[in-house]
């Protein structure tokens, strides 16, 4: 697998990026990435409800998945990884910087989320023996705040890049200019924002389509426009595990992101389900697999190991 080493990497943190690069994608230029940074992007509702494991209201849960699923990275906040690492150091952790709650609506104020925490902080728990190979992002664009989110996010991926970590960008348009959400060409203008940005990959939603196959087709603008940048695909709302896994396979190989952010769709089971479809989803996203595959993983009648 090439490697394509930013220049603003130094020199003598080019072999520390490629030891993070690859261990996040197990060699193979795509990345699983499990998402738990939902507990202020969408509160407690993710954790506790209709259709949600009782698994899931206990926060380690999220960190045992992380623990015994086939994962590329663990995104989460820094405080709620200060508080688990210790127990869960092997863990490859990509440190949420920054986070918003869903509490002030669109039709109130547009969007701003900046950072918890100083990149320094980010060193600490490196240099403490926590397994730290990124950070991560989230940018509204078209907010009328997407300025301030644009140049720290910026910042944030040099500084990343400077430490041989890699940096994902989430990046949604979203604010009172943004018509539709989801069109096609303005997710590709998202993706194109996040090369410019330097990060090495891109978390956007799908597109909105008629037709699976439609959509499938439509971001392939996308991840054009994305350039070196890898785009990632989010999971969105929890769906039928068939579905879910069919969609994934498609975004990958017929659009050609290089990857899945999961969130719910894994961690509102219960533990064994939970790395059960973290396993199913990596046969895809990292294995080649098809979704039949990945579903017999997912009911424990195959097996999937890196």
């Amino acid at each position: 697998m090439k490697i394509n080493v930013p220049a603003d990497v130094p020199k003598n943190m080019v072999a520390e990026y490629k030891k993070n690069f690859k261990l996040a994608t197990h060699n193979t230029g795509n990345l699983m990435l499990f998402a738990g940074d939902q507990k202020i992007e969408h509160l407690n509702d993710d954790f506790v409800g209709k259709g949600v494991h009782k698994d899931d209201a206990d926060p380690e849960h999220l960190f045992k998945i992380a623990d015994k699923g086939t994962i590329g990275v663990f995104a989460a906040q820094f405080g709620m990884i200060a508080r688990y690492a210790r127990d869960y150091s092997k863990i490859p952790y990509l440190v949420k910087v920054n986070s918003k709650t869903p509490m002030v609506d669109v039709k109130q104020a547009d969007p701003i989320s900046q950072s918890l925490v100083d990149f320094d902080d980010i060193l600490v728990m490196k240099e403490n023996g926590i397994n730290v190979v990124g950070i991560g992002y989230t940018i509204y664009l078209g907010s009328e705040f997407e300025d301030a989110m644009l140049s720290e996010a910026a910042r944030f991926v040099t500084w990343a890049h400077q430490n041989g970590m890699i940096s994902v960008l989430w990046i949604y348009p979203r604010g009172k200019a943004v018509k539709v959400e989801k069109a096609p060409h303005l997710i590709a203008g998202a993706t194109g924002s996040a090369l410019v940005l330097g990060t090495d990959f891109v978390k956007v939603n799908f597109p909105a389509g008629k037709t699976e196959k439609t959509r499938a087709n439509s971001f392939k603008e996308a991840v054009t426009a994305a350039g070196r940048t890898g785009v990632i695909t989010s999971g969105g709302s929890s769906r039928g595990v068939k579905q879910f896994l069919k969609e994934t396979y498609d975004q990958i190989h017929i659009s050609g992101a290089r990857g899945n952010a999961t969130g719910r769709n894994i961690h509102q089971k219960s533990l064994k389900d939970a790395v059960a479809m973290c396993n199913a989803i990596s046969s895809i996203t990292l294995g080649k697999k098809d979704p039949e595959f990945a579903y017999q993983v997912y009911l424990g009648k195959k097996r999937f190991k890196l």
